[in-house]
């Protein structure tokens, strides 16, 4: 015989089960079992979609930093640089302004290894590739960020200058679309020339125009361009 339990008005009795089946066991609250688990998996869910939201939306880390570089010129006048520095693509970017207010454009392409120039006055960009100074020249602003500054001021009595005397070729016209995507968007209204380093343009030969480039490391450097004999 099975024990069973009735429930009275006013106690449990004991009573004798009619159907002879198993004894009924306690009732698990599953409601309140789902009802928790939902609200458990609604709070994931939104969880999930916050860090999903914000990690999309938010920009990624600023790679880009803007220096500011001051130094004198041949004759002693200040003369203002800016360099837009890329470490996360290896790229720095002069903008070298003339005392005539004019703005040329010097690309140095660390991981391609290239020196892009546009002067302001002509229709054409100047590839050289770049050689040791070149790298150490531009480390100075590439070096570690934790002692990175936005402004550097040169003064004469410190700064070393050197000239360099580039020769173009003028019959090695480059293709544009062959080039890196940041020298195409520097050079996609012009035509693009290789150049080399060279000793001096020689008396026969005229210095067509020169750009100055001053670096962090109290180095400016005078780049002339001549073309080169066909």
């Amino acid at each position: 015989m099975v024990r069973c339990w009735k429930h009275s008005e006013n106690r449990l009795e004991e009573a004798q089960c009619t159907d002879g089946g198993p004894a009924a066991s306690p009732r698990f609250p599953h409601k309140a079992f789902w009802l928790s688990l939902s609200a458990s998996l609604l709070l994931v869910i939104i969880a999930l979609g916050l860090t999903g939201h914000f990690g999309v939306s938010q920009p990624p880390t600023q790679s880009l930093q803007i220096v500011r570089i001051t130094a004198p010129d041949q004759t002693g006048a200040l003369i203002n640089q800016s360099a837009v520095v890329d470490r996360q693509n290896d790229l720095v970017t002069f903008s070298v302004t003339s005392p005539a207010n004019q703005t040329s454009t010097v690309l140095f392409d660390i991981k391609h290894g290239l020196i892009c120039y546009k002067p302001v006055d002509q229709d054409s960009c100047f590839l050289r590739n770049m050689e040791t100074s070149d790298y150490m020249n531009v480390h100075s602003l590439l070096r570690d960020p934790t002692h990175e500054q936005s402004q550097f001021q040169l003064y004469g009595n410190e700064t070393q200058r050197q000239t360099e005397f580039v020769g173009v070729l003028a019959t090695s016209q480059v293709d544009v679309t062959t080039l890196e995507e940041p020298l195409q968007a520097l050079c996609q209204d012009r035509s693009v020339h290789w150049t080399r380093r060279a000793e001096g343009p020689g008396k026969q030969r005229l210095v067509y125009f020169c750009i100055d480039i001053c670096f962090p490391s109290n180095i400016c450097v005078s780049v002339c361009f001549y073309y080169l004999p066909e």
